[in-house]
């Protein structure tokens, strides 16, 4: 049931390829598969799993303030545990240990999709394919850092420990690996990121929102420059994606008649359709978050509603999303499940969701904090009136989006923020706004930990749970069979 229109009318021993579906499949066609991919449409195939098949969602989004307490719901290990900040005991789908897995088997396809290109000799016609290659390496590495290691801080970069970075084919089963430092691990991401990025031939692409097109390596750059601080880059790269203008006809127009109109099940399907403009680089994983995100105990509460949606923002309007359910079901759809039978009468299989990694709204959001943080105020201000005008109305009766009325000016945000900062105040503004656009898509724990803040989680019988600045548990465990390729655990 519809209930909100808008705001106010209550309308490693295995470490590397052992264990994953995808790889199995892959190790299953010969030992010496990568002397088969022989031909750059037969190392294109191949770069087809060179992304986490796996989502990382479930995880991040309940470790993040976007996730209270219902009382009562489903609750697996990979939705308690993280709302209570414990390491998550269970190593299937949803988990961490399931997307560790993921992402070096991702690694692995990209290190033998590199191999064969070296084998042809590195001629032109797999030009494109390297490219692909090494950014979905970083991309996979990257990943694994924000979420198994400390997130990158200059000054102490070279002394924290990071993850493995993987760059050969492995050739045993258990191999030697070590967790390199942060510093090191960034250094390689960003060597791969800028010898990638300039090969890359968008021509060569069936399905290209499946791949690492051209915009969404520039999507990536943006993100990764932005963890390490490095604005000018970060706005450089933003830039370079649609190019030094308007994002607003990119983005999704939520408060458009034609959007607003839309019944629940097209809005799943039109959120991660490939002729969205608004999506960059989308995957295909193994998941139940799209059938199970609006059931779970630990989720969108209430609570969450009302503080996000009910109390003002700095606009002075309201957000023009449609959100569905009951208290204990809210939700906004965005996934539409993919179900594949084991064969063709069998009631059992796979369910599939197709998840948004980068999409133009991060890039948005990616370029006016760049530029708050560069001292471009007037610019970033832009971007977020731009991002306003497709999110904002009015009010329920009178879904208009009112420039005059809704547009955010130093004054506002200096008023609505109670500070004397503009900077601040914008960081602040950009942060609410990606809060909003990317519920129930785990971003805002990368949020988090990138601007170092606290979560609290209440719980329905009384306790506040606190996860500080500097607690051990914001690191997701490494699985506990990585130990026999000799790589530490997080300490606890």
């Amino acid at each position: 049931m519809k209930i909100r229109p808008g705001n106010r009318t209550v309308a490693f021993g295995t470490m590397l390829l052992m264990g994953m579906s995808s790889c199995e499949r892959y190790l299953d066609v010969s030992p010496d598969m990568r002397t088969e991919v022989n031909s750059p449409e037969k190392v294109g195939e191949l770069l087809a799993t060179a992304y986490p098949q796996a989502n990382y969602i479930p995880f991040t989004e309940t470790f993040s303030d976007n996730a209270g307490d219902k009382g009562s719901g489903l609750a697996p290990l990979t939705n308690s545990d993280p709302y209570h900040f414990l390491d998550v005991g269970d190593i299937y789908q949803d988990s961490p240990a399931y997307y560790w897995n993921a992402s070096y088997a991702a690694i692995a396809a990209a290190n033998h999709a590199l191999e064969a290109i070296t084998a042809a000799g590195d001629n032109n016609a797999y030009r494109p394919y390297k490219g692909e290659a090494l950014v979905a390496r970083a991309y996979a590495h990257f990943m694994l850092a924000n979420l198994f290691a400390q997130p990158y801080q200059a000054f102490a970069a070279a002394s924290l420990p990071g993850i493995p970075y993987v760059t050969t084919v492995e050739k045993v089963v258990i191999g030697k690996y070590e967790r390199h430092t942060v510093a090191y691990v960034y250094e390689q991401i960003e060597k791969d990121l800028l010898e990638g990025l300039p090969l890359i031939d968008d021509r060569i692409y069936t399905s290209p929102k499946y791949h690492f097109t051209k915009a969404a390596a520039h999507a990536f750059a943006s993100r990764f420059y932005l963890f390490k601080r490095e604005y000018e880059k970060a706005l450089h790269h933003a830039n370079a994606v649609f190019g030094n203008r308007s994002f607003t006809d990119r983005i999704r127009q939520v408060n458009s008649p034609a959007y607003r109109s839309l019944q629940y099940r097209e809005l799943e399907a039109q959120y991660t359709r490939a002729d969205n403009p608004a999506n960059l680089l989308l995957v295909e994983v193994p998941t139940i978050w799209g059938r199970s995100y609006a059931s779970y105990r630990y989720g969108f509460t209430t609570g969450i509603l009302t503080d996000i949606f009910d109390k003002a923002n700095v606009t002075g309007g309201y957000w023009g999303y449609n959100i569905y359910g009951s208290e204990l079901y809210y939700n906004i759809p965005k996934f539409r499940e993919h179900f594949v039978r084991q064969s063709l009468n069998a009631e059992t299989g796979i369910p599939y969701n197709i998840i948004p990694l980068f999409s133009a709204e991060e890039v948005l959001f990616n370029r006016a904090e760049a530029n708050a943080m560069l001292g471009n105020y007037e610019q970033a201000m832009a971007d977020l009136n731009d991002y306003a005008s497709t999110r904002i109305i009015y009010s329920s009766g009178s879904p208009v989006y009112i420039p005059e009325i809704h547009g955010i000016t130093r004054n506002k945000l200096l008023s609505f923020y109670n500070t004397y900062n503009v900077q601040q105040a914008l960081i602040n503004c950009i942060l609410d706004f990606k809060r909003v656009n990317f519920l129930f898509e785990g971003q805002r724990w990368f949020d988090i930990i990138r601007h170092n803040t606290g979560v609290q989680h209440k719980t329905s019988d009384g306790r506040t749970l606190v996860l500080g600045p500097n607690d051990p548990m914001r690191l997701f465990q490494i699985p506990q069979e990585a130990q026999g390729s000799g790589i530490e655990l997080n300490p606890r």
